[in-house]
């Protein structure tokens, strides 16, 4: 049996792509800070499922929390990223712009940096990280979502060169979803909307075949095009 950790599986994307994981032989290791939701997951297949409630913001414990969890499932085959924040912030909030950063970018780096030397020291492994079409462009609506996607878009790809250069079976895969009918999709006007159970089966499928760039859904990939080729011009006045 194989054994995966989703970090942010309590609600969302990370919670179906947990109970997709679970379905197809994999022993998950699923985290959060909402302790009860995650416990109402394990639940539901209390074989399939351990816990560990920690803080993904919390940079010094999370290679605490991770190895131990890593031991409790008996090793560590894939690691999903899928803690995330964003929101818009036309007033530049200096509060929601540092809590978007907190987890964006310090949490994502340390969990992502723990991920890779877990994987190169073992000598194979697999990390997924649920980035943002958002990740291509500015946006004067959230700067720090845009801008923290971009980060890990970027971190990602150095991590696949990194990888590359071990020779080992190690794959790193960058998901990047449009609109998903999840909590943070709010707001009004939204197109070409997902349900959770179509990314996550996507997103699954792009596990399987180890992507290394998928967009969720496949049709983002054309307004993604459109807006790198956006002249700045343009994109300056939006």
């Amino acid at each position: 049996m194989k054994k995966a950790i989703v970090v942010g599986a309590s609600s969302g994307i990370g919670k179906q792509l947990a109970v997709l994981l679970a379905q197809n032989n994999y022993r998950v290791g699923i985290t959060g800070r909402r302790d009860q939701l995650l416990l109402n997951l394990q639940a539901t297949n209390p074989e399939q499922f351990v816990v560990s409630v920690f803080d993904a913001t919390d940079i010094i414990s999370i290679p605490k929390y991770l190895n131990q969890l890593a031991d409790e499932l008996g090793g560590l085959d894939l690691l999903v990223l899928s803690s995330g924040t964003g929101k818009i912030n036309p007033t530049l909030d200096a509060n929601i712009e540092q809590e978007t950063n907190a987890l964006n970018v310090e949490g994502f780096t340390a969990i992502a940096n723990w991920g890779f030397n877990f994987f190169q020291q073992q000598g194979f492994g697999h990390f997924v990280a649920i980035t943002s079409l958002a990740g291509i462009r500015g946006s004067r609506q959230a700067p720090a979502y845009f801008a923290s996607k971009a980060y890990q878009i970027n971190y990602l790809e150095g991590l696949r060169q990194k990888a590359k250069n071990t020779k080992l079976p190690i794959y790193v895969t960058d998901i990047r979803p449009g609109f998903v009918d999840t909590a943070m999709a709010a707001g009004e006007n939204l197109f070409w909307v997902a349900t959770v159970e179509k990314a996550a089966n996507q997103i699954y499928k792009a596990i399987k075949n180890k992507r290394d760039v998928v967009y969720v859904t496949k049709r983002w990939r054309m307004i993604a095009f459109l807006f790198r080729i956006l002249p700045k011009a343009i994109h300056k006045n939006l």
